[in-house]
């Protein structure tokens, strides 16, 4: 199962175990389960401190438990946790033998003080990179609290599952047989949903926080960048953000980041994170500013939903964009039931059926040709008279026999039966007739849209509602300061984002040197 160059750097990892481990395993007699053994086996055979079972009774066959000996088993895995989600089986046998996990100590009391009985279940596609972060914590969590337990569960191998339930978009997480979540959640989140006192004791430290010099409101790569040009400088630095690596986070393939031939989203972002913490940078994540104000005092003022307010001389913000919307019937109805916005993550879970893809830019023709290595039929629709991807994107898309492209369409709806997406009516803009289409799936790919509907009447914004900033990255309000995808600076792109955070961030330390504010 295991090829030799896996099975040593496996062996190597098990070498940090501290206690007995058991594979319990659920099979039958399905090709699936066969595999499934082998793997268990192969895991056993690199460590004496590994031992496999066979007589396990879940329901889900093939599947199987990570457990210590003599204790119920609280971590499982429906499906072979291969591709994206080895990462997930290997952290589940270290942390189940006794490795300690690097995540802070404080968090660790948290998660294991946390009182109840709580039953997870994340469905996932072994294809989805978002996927494992949630698998992760969630084991993790398992690990640490005897009340928590979760099971990860292969949505391609258990098809009948996933059409009972009718999940269509990945990863989605279950508490207690209850929907809990979808989409990527960090550890962070996930404990912040289930611990009901977190928000408020979080509140009430941030509020008590001393005044910063630079306050970053975003935590993508360029306010990751701004943090870290600003710490450099010896000024008092927070980051506050909603989520720290934003969009990145749910980008699979980046090939055009200078000097690396390749990397991904994830990686990229954990990497950024890694860099800020090196400094003296005080993180104040899974935090949403709602305004921006100018405090009495010459001080900036930024409060959060939590209600904290935090002060700072200066400001920059980074808070990025998002997905654009349709914005027809039909879409927020039936998103994730057939209206979904990641090909990569969403589009195992459509095999076999037929989608449709809006938007002729990159990012559409890219999910086009993803797709359509999967799904039975792709139909890609454009506003424009032509498609406005690069040339070979175009090329490979129209070799493609299972794709058909529509130009100077207007998607109006998105239909459905009440439980799912049935189809989508588009608009020939050339007759103005209405046409139907029949399909079970629709991906959104029409470009981003900033995030600053917080900051509408505080600052310049442009009619796009991107952030006007000038050559220094300076904004209207003096002593604000913006980069990266929610200003005015054309080219979305992560290494302009990078640049524009730290010339921002630069713009800013110009601003303390020659500012009246108070220190």
């Amino acid at each position: 199962m295991l090829d030799a160059t896996i099975k040593t750097q496996l062996k190597a990892y098990l070498e940090r175990l501290q206690q007995p481990i058991e594979l319990v395993a659920s099979i039958d007699d399905s090709a699936q389960a066969q595999e499934m053994r082998a793997l268990l086996d192969d895991i056993a055979l690199l460590s004496d401190k590994v031992s496999v079972r066979n007589d396990g009774v879940d329901k889900r066959k093939p599947s199987f438990a990570v457990t210590r000996p003599g204790t119920a088993a609280r971590i499982g895995f429906a499906g072979i946790p291969m591709g994206h989600e080895f990462t997930s089986l290997v952290l589940a046998l270290l942390q189940t033998g006794g490795h300690p996990p690097k995540i802070e100590a404080e968090l660790i009391e948290q998660i294991r003080a946390i009182p109840g009985t709580f039953h997870f279940e994340t469905f996932i596609s072994l294809s989805c990179h978002n996927c494992p972060d949630v698998v992760q914590a969630l084991n993790l969590m398992s690990v640490l609290n005897p009340g928590i337990s979760h099971t990860m569960i292969d949505g391609a191998l258990y098809q009948d599952e996933v059409n009972e339930r009718k999940i269509m978009a990945v990863p989605t997480i279950y508490l207690n047989g209850e929907p809990f979540g979808q989409g990527r959640m960090t550890l962070e989140e996930i404990i912040a949903k289930i611990d009901t006192g977190a928000i408020a004791r979080e509140a009430e430290k941030i509020a008590a926080k001393d005044t910063f010099d630079v306050l970053i409101v975003g935590g993508g790569p360029a306010g990751a960048a701004a943090a870290i040009y600003a710490a450099r400088k010896g000024v008092r630095t927070g980051v506050v953000a909603e989520r720290f690596g934003g969009q990145v986070l749910d980008t699979m393939a980046i090939e055009n980041f200078i000097s690396v031939t390749e990397t991904d989203g994830p990686k990229l972002a954990a990497g950024l994170e890694q860099h800020v913490r090196a400094y003296e940078v005080d993180i104040m994540n899974l935090q949403r500013a709602e305004a921006l104000m100018q405090g009495e005092d010459g001080l900036k003022e930024v409060r959060l939903a939590s209600g904290a307010v935090l002060k700072s001389r200066s400001v920059i913000i980074s808070t990025g964009a998002r997905w654009r919307e349709m914005n027809v019937p039909g879409e927020k109805e039936y998103r994730g039931r057939g209206v979904a916005y990641c090909p990569h993550c969403d589009g195992p879970l459509f095999k076999g059926k037929r989608v449709a893809v809006i938007g002729g830019g990159n990012s559409g023709v890219e999910a086009a040709i993803d797709l359509a290595g999967v799904v039975a039929h792709v139909t890609l629709i454009e506003f424009d008279k032509v498609l406005r991807a690069d040339a070979v994107l175009q090329k490979k898309l129209f070799s493609l026999s299972n794709v058909t492209v529509i130009t100077n369409a207007l998607t109006t709806e998105a239909t459905g039966n009440g439980e799912k997406v049935n189809g989508l009516i588009y608009k020939d803009r050339a007759s103005n007739e209405l046409h139907t289409l029949a399909l079970e799936g629709i991906f959104v790919q029409i470009g981003l849209l900033p995030n600053t509907d917080w900051l509408k009447g505080t600052i310049a914004l442009s009619p796009r509602g991107e952030i006007e900033v000038d050559a220094r990255g300076q904004t209207s309000l003096p002593g604000v300061f913006a980069a990266g995808d929610c200003t005015t600076v054309p080219y979305k792109q992560i290494i302009i984002a990078l640049g524009e955070g730290a010339k921002a961030s630069l713009g800013a330390f110009d601003h303390l040197i020659r500012s009246s504010a108070p220190a």
